[in-house]
């Protein structure tokens, strides 16, 4: 069959590749599993797999493009092949980004989030989205944030496929066609390698989405900085290179106009069924696997699907290849079922619906962790399929079939002055369309890099405040510090020294130790004279290092303030050890933690019982007294974080009501 499948045919038989509807229906299973999931994780969980399914596809169908070029001109015309690629790729984009970047501009979208994005866009201009995302730690599990162009990063996954492969194709078929079954089978064996090599990789458990002293696990250290290794897996573009292989290698022994001169002609029944076989697989993975969970063990963490990492997408693209084999026979059901007048418009409309339907999801909903309702979902596809449809029929088509510079060959001879008002009043709407999205643009370039959202704005203000960790014997700039003679004693009486003076650790009232939640009102307790030391993801290891360089290098006078156990389950001897550090205070205020995960009661329970082993110890019950302001907390994270104003001035004056402040 090998060599039915890769010799050259006959004169007049030349292997071209046709229309294959059924795998259009193929593309729009794909892409509606695709924008499901986006809308709500909960409704399909797995539905990110249909990516998968769009790369072997994609693997495929580039693959026997290049063969099919090969066999007509013994040669493969990389130029042309490029040109096209961008023809069919780049205007949506190009559209898409320019109604973004106006709708970022204008006064009534988002114009906070310009700067913010301002980096996705260039990732997206750029296709290095994916790489983008994983060195700014902006992948699908990053917590709240305005992500409008989060989905590129398949894109550029394919897009980087689409300029190297054909580089690769070229030096394969120069050793001729009759290799092609042998390569294919390296193909797959790449395949199983990338993906031995993800599971192999892959850090299972609770990762944090922060990497802190507390959390490094399931990070690496690149130039300093923290990189996700799951996300990378995830979002790599060799880490996701196994679909496209198996695609790849697919073509190479199954192409359809060859099937039909070779030993499968009549197996159309056969591969009906493996086409079924393959649709429940598929449907099944979708249902089961999830991308990540959060994590148990701490607040903002995930937990990724082991399945997913360790042979699901295999899984997932060998069912694919197994569908692609029924749909691209001609006597096979499959092609004829999926390839049915609703599945083929979809199917012929996927790029532009995946293209915009997550930019409008985001606009919708502002921020990409938020699961849509029924109701709003169906709010962004009335606007996402017309959408699709203006930019399939007036963008993408006439542009990819030249529809365009036929235009202006046409419009160069048409002398008419009907004709000639026409011309006149497009180039005047081209023009001012093209002014709109300048402006927008330079705006959005210009704009400072602003936080989004209610919990990152609520921390950079509070980190704004900078609580200074000293060294012994460094100066503090915000408490002038204490100068005294040194003094030797003579008999009973001491004597100043002539001695140059020593430098004593400043003097601080109040000391407050906390996480992020105690972060949002920082400023507040900062102006009420509390030096407050708060960062997010902190946990007990993090918050005793903090502790203790800070009493190395100041002195407490008066009290001390503590809240954690927000962000993880901690053990007594945790809490010990941090009070131990404010033993000598006459007073430590220790609040209760509030959050909607499984440590919390056992974490309020320790923090409770602390007076009775510590009697410096006074407990401020934020777990009972926070759910008196439960609609100004954070909706997002299920009313963890302080959400306005008020209540991070409700916060602040219970913290100065235990201190005996207010």
């Amino acid at each position: 069959m090998a060599s039915l499948l890769t010799r050259r045919p006959p004169p007049g038989q030349i292997s071209r590749v046709p229309h294959l509807p059924g795998l259009d229906g193929l593309r729009a299973l794909a892409v509606v599993a695709v924008i499901i999931y986006h809308a709500n994780a909960s409704w399909l969980h797995g539905g990110f797999l249909g990516v998968e399914v769009f790369f072997v596809i994609s693997g495929y169908l580039i693959t026997l493009l290049l063969i099919a070029e090969h066999e007509r001109s013994s040669r493969i015309n990389l130029a042309q092949f490029w040109l096209r690629r961008a023809r069919r790729l780049l205007p949506a984009l190009f559209v898409m980004l320019a109604m973004l970047m106006i709708y970022l501009a204008v006064p009534f979208g988002y114009p906070e989030a310009r700067g913010r994005t301002r980096g996705d866009i260039i990732g997206g201009l750029s296709y290095l989205s994916n790489w983008y995302q994983i060195w700014v730690g902006a992948g699908y599990t990053a917590r709240e944030a305005f992500a409008p162009l989060r989905h590129l990063w398949s894109l550029a996954v394919e897009e980087q496929f689409y300029l190297i492969w054909p580089i690769v194709m070229v030096a394969i078929l120069r050793r001729g066609r009759t290799h092609l079954p042998r390569v294919a089978l390296w193909l797959v064996g790449v395949s199983v390698l990338i993906t031995a090599v993800v599971a192999l990789l892959y850090v299972p458990g609770d990762i944090d989405s922060a990497c802190t002293i507390d959390s490094s696990r399931g990070y690496w250290t690149v130039a300093g900085r923290c990189v996700s290794v799951n996300d990378t897996l995830y979002l790599g573009t060799i880490t996701r290179a196994g679909g496209l292989m198996l695609g790849a290698a697919f073509a190479m022994v199954w192409r359809p106009m060859a099937l039909m001169r070779g030993p499968v002609k009549d197996k159309g029944t056969q591969l009906d069924v493996l086409a079924l076989i393959g649709l429940v697989v598929l449907g099944g993975m979708m249902w089961v696997t999830h991308l990540a969970d959060p994590a148990l063990t701490m607040l903002t963490g995930s937990r990724f699907d082991a399945l997913l990492f360790r042979g699901g997408l295999l899984i997932t693209a060998v069912a694919t290849v197994m569908v692609i084999a029924a749909v691209t026979h001609q006597r096979a059901v499959a092609g004829r079922l999926l390839g049915n007048p609703v599945l083929t418009w979809i199917g012929t409309r996927s790029y532009g619906m995946y293209l915009y339907h997550w930019p409008i999801y985001q606009a919708i909903r502002k921020s990409a962790g938020v699961p849509l309702t029924p109701a709003k979902f169906a709010l962004a596809m009335l606007i996402t399929l017309p959408l699709t449809e203006f930019s399939y029929r007036y963008i993408e088509m006439p542009i990819r079939q030249g529809r365009l510079s036929q235009w202006f060959r046409r419009e160069t001879f048409r002398v008419s002055t009907r004709a000639k008002q026409q011309r006149r009043t497009q180039i005047v709407l081209a023009l001012l369309a093209a002014a709109v999205v300048t402006v927008a643009g330079v705006s959005v370039a210009a704009a400072p890099n602003r936080c989004v959202g209610t919990i990152e704005c609520s921390s950079q203000e509070g980190e704004a405040f900078g609580t200074t960790i000293l060294a012994p014997g460094a100066t503090d700039t915000s408490v002038a510090p204490t100068e005294a003679p040194e003094t030797t004693l003579v008999g009973e009486t001491s004597v100043p020294s002539t001695a140059a003076p020593t430098t004593l650790p400043p003097e601080v009232p109040y000391y407050a130790l906390g996480e992020s939640v105690m972060l949002g009102a920082r400023p507040n307790l900062e102006s009420a004279g509390i030096r407050t030391d708060a960062a997010e993801s902190r946990g007990p290891d993090g918050a005793l290092a903090s502790a203790r360089a800070f009493r190395a290098a100041n002195v407490i006078t008066r009290g001390a303030v503590m809240q954690i156990g927000t962000n993880g389950p901690v053990t007594p001897a945790q809490y010990e050890a941090i009070l131990d550090e404010f033993s000598d205070l006459n007073l430590v205020v220790v609040l209760t933690v509030k959050a909607p995960k499984s440590w919390i009661a056992g974490n309020n329970e320790i923090i409770r019982s602390l007076p009775s082993t510590h009697p410096n110890v006074k407990v401020l019950d934020w777990d009972v007294r926070g759910a008196e302001i439960e609609s100004e907390l954070s909706r997002i994270d299920g009313g963890i974080h302080l959400n306005t104003a008020n209540a991070k001035t409700f916060y602040t004056t219970l913290v100065l009501q235990a201190l005996g402040l207010a």
